[in-house]
């Protein structure tokens, strides 16, 4: 089993900054990835950004240049920092783990989220 817990949402100016975290802890041999994704009122889940255990980094579109995920493996945390918030950032967080062992499927966790608001 494995947990994730986000913190450091909340509310900002559009333009502002926020740095987002993700605790994880567990069962966390074989991780393969661990990201994060956003859900607004009303709309799916999206992809905001991902880093692989050789440290590649993915974005999605609307986080590239103003988005950064990082990671501090001696604790099990990954980061997102956010720069340059816009009014549509306004989401809940979610971070999510991709274990990945050769002798059995894939298997995604979630954490509970974390609101951030970006209203002046």
């Amino acid at each position: 089993q494995v947990q994730l817990v986000e913190s450091g949402g909340g509310l900002v100016q559009p333009g502002g900054s926020l740095r987002l975290s993700c605790a994880a802890s567990g069962s966390l041999f074989g991780i393969a990835a661990m990201g994060w994704y956003r859900q607004a009122p009303g709309l799916k889940r999206d992809f905001v950004a991902i880093i692989r255990t050789d440290g590649t980094k993915e974005y999605a579109e609307a986080a590239k240049g103003r988005f950064t995920i990082s990671r501090d493996n001696a604790k099990n945390l990954i980061y997102l920092q956010m720069n340059s918030l816009k009014y549509e950032d306004t989401a809940v967080y979610f971070c999510n783990v991709e274990i990945d062992r050769s002798d059995r499927p894939p298997t995604v966790y979630w954490g509970q989220g974390t609101q951030v608001t970006v209203s002046s």
